[in-house]
């Protein structure tokens, strides 16, 4: 049975695991005995700066042993995670914080030439308390108080707050519980066997959910160790891959195909391939397949995390065709007018924050979560996603809502109206191309339109291409045909 809290979690893994190694990230090697020492000092240190239970905390660092430790010392401290995107400007940064009612920040200061800090207090932005990532060697020694508090948590209790855009372009953040946080984090690990003898290079970023359940809390759970790559670099994962004995590495087809396509490259250590997302060439499973004991392709979402995935007996095909079948207790469905993909059990969002309106948009009256994703299932239960109701294209990895590029768009003077579609990148999967009309009188230029987004979107929600137009095709109501603007492109 698993722990029904993460601070419960943190204590259960510590006494089972001893001191095999729980995190590894370059020269700082914690086990599990001493990952627990360092979360109950961060705890403390929440709790001496007066963080009260249910509290936001919020993360904006890379993945390191420091987003390790303090999204675990939230959690063992009473409070609720907000984790947030490294990517994000300082105005995007400020309005999660705001929403959230922030009491704290731990901030990487310094990650990619960046002062996030600065960038925060430059958009106007700012919390009660601060703590820069650094050595923390002079954390607390004294915690007795951080583990009162951690007794105290309960399994209903929020643990995240999670951010997600939605179709109106306004972000939404949805609510787990820790027995969910949980619950989702042991079904991933189930589907891969995930054992204590693992080694998870953990590239997707840590304030993603994946990252951040499938990836910190399923290695908790079963006492794999974390290894955490800040930036995807190949020569740096190759590296890891070799020197650490990399058991378990999740991440995008292309990260596969092109450790594959490298001369010389031992790969002999990993067992476990876990992709989605995206495309997968049936080929490309096979060669994999050959390789690696295990590929799983899965799908999920913010609201659910991992819903459906495939199982390690699965065949090349099932593997690159289908996202798999029900995970974590789901119940699986299609919309019979529109095929939209529905989700229904114990571990869907408690709802978005401060949101009730959009919560009961998201979660209908019997329980069912609308994904906005369009699919069908087959008669082994396994789900083939065919297409998006949501105006929503991934590049990178991320989810772009062009809601929420055109509503920025919009604030530049010049502009009358815009869209925002997805165009196929060679690299990066998808990248956006804004079609903009100016208004009368005003002319505006490509840079002019790009140099206003970067100034307010992170890099991956920038579209790339911009093209100006006279007119939009358009319903009989009005509304832009993106499906037509989609098919216009060469």
């Amino acid at each position: 049975m698993i722990p029904s809290t993460v601070p419960a979690a943190v204590t259960a893994a510590a006494e089972r695991f001893g001191e095999s190694e729980a995190v590894v990230d370059g020269s700082t090697r914690i086990g599990f005995t001493g990952l627990r020492e360092r979360v109950r000092s961060l705890a403390q240190v929440l709790l001496d700066a007066g963080v009260l239970p249910g509290q936001r905390v919020a993360i904006c660092a890379p993945n390191t042993w420091h987003w390790v430790v303090a999204a675990l010392g939230t959690l063992y401290a009473g409070a609720t995670l907000v984790p947030v995107s490294t990517r994000f400007t300082g105005h995007e940064v400020r309005d999660v914080l705001e929403r959230t009612n922030a009491r704290a920040l731990v901030v990487d200061e310094g990650f990619l030439g960046r002062d996030r800090l600065a960038d925060l207090h430059a958009a106007g932005g700012s919390v009660p308390f601060v703590l820069p990532t650094g050595d923390w060697t002079d954390l607390p020694r004294a915690r007795a108080e951080a583990d009162r508090r951690a007794a105290e948590v309960r399994p209903e209790d929020v643990s995240d707050v999670l951010f997600t855009s939605g179709t109106t372009g306004r972000s939404k953040g949805a609510m787990s519980a820790h027995r969910q946080a949980l619950a989702v984090a042991e079904a991933w690990a189930e589907c891969g066997r995930l054992r204590e003898t693992d080694r998870y290079l953990v590239i997707n970023p840590f304030f993603h959910s994946f990252g951040y359940k499938a990836g910190i809390l399923a290695c908790l759970l079963r006492g794999a160790t974390i290894v955490p790559q800040a930036v995807f670099d190949l020569d740096r994962t190759a590296a890891l891959i070799t020197s650490e004995r990399i058991t378990v590495l999740p991440g995008p087809p292309t990260v596969y195909q092109q450790l594959l396509d490298r001369d010389g490259l031992d790969l002999s250590s990993l067992r476990l391939a876990v992709t989605g997302a995206a495309t997968v060439p049936v080929p490309l499973v096979e060669r994999m397949q050959r390789h690696f004991e295990c590929v799983l392709t899965a799908y999920g979402l913010t609201e659910a995390v991992v819903a459906t995935m495939c199982r390690p007996e699965d065949d090349a095909r099932t593997v690159a065709t289908t996202s798999g079948r029900p995970t974590a207790g789901f119940e699986l469905a299609t919309d019979p007018v529109t095929g939209e993909i529905l989700l229904r059990g114990s571990n869907v969002m408690l709802g978005y924050l401060d949101d009730p309106a959009a919560t009961a948009q998201a979660v209908d009256s019997a329980g069912w979560l609308h994904t906005g994703d369009i699919g069908r299932v087959d008669e082994r239960g396994y789900l083939t996603i065919t297409d998006r109701l949501k105006d929503m294209y991934i590049c990178g990895g991320f989810n772009v809502y062009p809601a929420e590029v055109e509503q920025e768009l919009a604030g530049l003077p010049g502009i009358a109206e815009s869209a925002v579609i997805g165009v196929p990148d060679g690299r990066l999967g998808e990248v956006g191309k804004a079609l903009v009309i100016t208004a009368p009188g005003h002319q505006l230029s490509t840079e002019d339109v790009l140099a206003h987004c970067r100034e307010r979107l992170a890099n991956y929600k920038v579209p790339r291409f911009v093209e100006f137009r006279s007119e939009l095709p358009r319903t009989p109501a009005g509304k832009v045909l993106k499906r037509v603007l989609r098919e216009e492109q060469p």
